[in-house]
C-alpha cells in the first residue's frame, strides 16, 4: 500500500491501540491499570475530557450492579389498577414520566406497566370508549437485584424493553430501573425538559419543591432560602447531606435537616448529582391536606 493510500480501518484501530499504550512496559493487567492508561491517553491528548469520561463510565457499569442505581420501592411512582382515569393522568402530568407500574394490593404485586401515550390516546378521544387498564397494561420485566449493569443493557436492547422492576431474594419488589437510568452511567447525566438546566443550581418546580444541584455551595443556599445553615463543616448541599447521613447516600434517600426536606434524586458510588428539597413546612401542610 502506498504512503498517500488511506489506512484501513483495522490498520487505524491498530495505530491508535499502539500510541494508548506507548510509554507502558507491558499491556494492563487489570481494571486500576487500564484506568491508569486511559488517564495518561486523555492527557497526552488522544481523546478529550468527554471521551475519557464515557470510557471510565463503560468500565463501571461492568462492576455495577442493579442495586446501586436503582429507584429504591418507596420512591417508584406507581398507578393502581383501578384508579380513575382522571386519577392516573394527574399523577402523569405530576411525574412528567412516561413509563408506569401498575400496582394491584401493594407494590408488591406490580401487574403490569402503563405508557402514558395509551392513557392520553384514551382522553384524546374525548372518553368516547370505557378505559379498561387492563387492555393497555405492557407486560413487566422482572430483575434480581443482583444483575450486572452491563448485562442488563443488552437485555434491554435486545428485548427492546425500557423498565425492569427490580425483586430482592425473597421475590419482593425493591425498586425499579430504566435504561436512561443505565446509559446515562456512560454518558451522563441525559437532560429533558424536566430535568434542571445546567447553569441554575437552584430552580423551583412547584409551590413546595425544588430541585437543586448537589454542588450549589452553602452560601447560595443560604442566600436563596433566607437561612443560615453552618458552611464551615462541608462547603456544597452535597457536602452536607453526606456529612449529615455519614457516608455517600443512595438515589431516592432522604434526609430531614434544618426544617427542610432533601430527596437525592441522581447519584452513584462516587457523587451526589441533584436533589429535591422541600421546606418543613410545606410538608406539614401538605400532610394535614391528605389527612
Amino acid at each position: 500500500m502506498s504512503d498517500d493510500q488511506p489506512p484501513s480501518s483495522n490498520g487505524t484501530t491498530t495505530n491508535w491501540f499502539r500510541r494508548l499504550f506507548t510509554g507502558f512496559a507491558t499491556e494492563p493487567r487489570n481494571r486500576d491499570e487500564l484506568a491508569a492508561v486511559l488517564r495518561d491517553a486523555q492527557e497526552r491528548g488522544l481523546f478529550d475530557k468527554d471521551a475519557h469520561r464515557m470510557l471510565e463510565g463503560v468500565l463501571h457499569v461492568s462492576e455495577e450492579q442493579v442495586r446501586d442505581i436503582m429507584i429504591p420501592r418507596a420512591h417508584m411512582v406507581v398507578v393502581e389498577r383501578d384508579d380513575a382515569p382522571e386519577d392516573l393522568l394527574s399523577v402523569i402530568v405530576e411525574s412528567g414520566h412516561s413509563r408506569f407500574p401498575v400496582v394491584g394490593e401493594n407494590r408488591d404485586e406490580v401487574v403490569g406497566i402503563l405508557l402514558a401515550k395509551d392513557l392520553l390516546r384514551f382522553f384524546a378521544e374525548n372518553g368516547k370508549s370505557r378505559f379498561d387498564i387492563r387492555e393497555c397494561l405492557r407486560p413487566a420485566v422482572f430483575i434480581p437485584e443482583s444483575k450486572r449493569l452491563n448485562i442488563l443493557l443488552k437485555e434491554f436492547r435486545a428485548n427492546r424493553n425500557h423498565m425492569a422492576i427490580v425483586v430482592d431474594e425473597y421475590g419482593g419488589v425493591s425498586g425499579l430501573i430504566t435504561i436512561e437510568d443505565v446509559i446515562e452511567q456512560i454518558v451522563g447525566e441525559i437532560d429533558d425538559e424536566h430535568d434542571i438546566i445546567d447553569d441554575i443550581p437552584i430552580q423551583r418546580e412547584g409551590e413546595s419543591r425544588y430541585r437543586v444541584q448537589a454542588l450549589t455551595r452553602i452560601d447560595d443556599f443560604n442566600e436563596y432560602f433566607e437561612i443560615e445553615f453552618d458552611d464551615e463543616e462541608y462547603d456544597t448541599i452535597g457536602g452536607l447531606i453526606m456529612h449529615e447521613l455519614g457516608r455517600l447516600p443512595r438515589r431516592g434517600e432522604l434526609l430531614e435537616f434544618g426544617g427542610f426536606e432533601f430527596k437525592v434524586l441522581r447519584a452513584d458510588r462516587r457523587r451526589i448529582e441533584t436533589v429535591q428539597v422541600r421546606p418543613a413546612r410545606n410538608l406539614e401542610e401538605d400532610q394535614r391536606q391528605h389527612a
